[in-house]
């Protein structure tokens, strides 16, 4: 008790060191490395498709979807978005996205792990006959969807569903797992790339296509707390607001020295 008195800020590190040992620090959205290690373990699965897929394209990161992801991730429920399946509730420019989730026991390699598990699911579908059979293998389908090309992940610790367990989300655009479609065409790889594009790695590869994009003043509307964004238009208008008021102060002060006996009304 006596020392509880006299030093309470060391019981303050004391414990802040404590949740620090317990739940590890997990990767940001904007983490070089963990996009990274996202982007090139799916373009590596995507490369490897057993039935050569000839029109693969190569995918790159969307800062849109990892908001998305980390939106969603932050909430520790395992289950899938709800909001995937409304218009731009997930992106402002794809109207609907994909999404593949994990959860498993934190490691530095959850990128890879998780997206390797999902790619194991290849074994349970048939492409002749366009389906999963004997086990689900959506996962496996959305990350082999040649018509995908932007990623976004999101990866958080959980304590709730387990010590040391953690959540990984990923979403994808344009949205795969279309009923009755085939994740991608069986031929000869990149022989179906589309015009303007290169072949790398047996991927369909396009600088336009490629391009990372950044939405700096986009964020889900659904997420709580929700993240307040201020683009040009909003900082223009808080701008003059604030000129004006500057404005009034003085003018206000000479409309007074000018009429002293003049009364402001409410």
């Amino acid at each position: 008790m006596k020392l509880n008195h006299r030093f309470p800020w060391l019981w303050a590190l004391i414990l802040a060191f404590m949740v620090t040992q317990s739940y590890p620090q997990t990767p940001t959205i904007t983490d070089p490395k963990f996009i990274e290690d996202c982007v090139n373990i799916h373009n590596e699965m995507r490369s490897k498709i057993r039935l050569a897929a000839g029109n693969m394209r190569y995918m790159t990161w969307d800062p849109a979807l990892a908001k998305t992801a980390r939106a969603w991730v932050k909430k520790c429920v395992f289950q899938h978005n709800i909001h995937i399946g409304h218009k731009y509730q997930c992106h402002p420019v794809f109207k609907t996205v994909g999404e593949n989730m994990w959860m498993g026991t934190y490691t530095k390699h959850v990128p890879r792990n998780a997206t390797t598990e999902w790619f194991s699911e290849v074994d349970h579908y048939e492409l002749g006959f366009r389906k999963c059979y004997r086990r689900y293998c959506g996962h496996f389908t959305q990350v082999a969807w040649a018509a995908s090309y932007k990623i976004g992940c999101a990866l958080k610790m959980c304590p709730n569903l387990g010590k040391h367990i953690a959540m990984f989300v990923c979403n994808y655009s344009p949205a795969g797992n279309i009923v009755g479609e085939a994740p991608y065409t069986k031929a000869y790889y990149c022989a179906l790339c589309e015009e303007g594009d290169t072949c790398e790695n047996n991927l369909c590869r396009n600088p336009l296509r490629d391009k990372v994009e950044s939405y700096p003043y986009w964020n889900p509307r659904w997420e709580v707390p929700r993240r307040m964004t201020c683009n040009p238009f909003c900082q223009m208008c808080v701008s003059v607001r604030l000129v004006l008021l500057a404005l009034a102060i003085p003018g206000i002060l000479l409309l007074q020295k000018k009429y002293p006996n003049m009364h402001l009304m409410t």
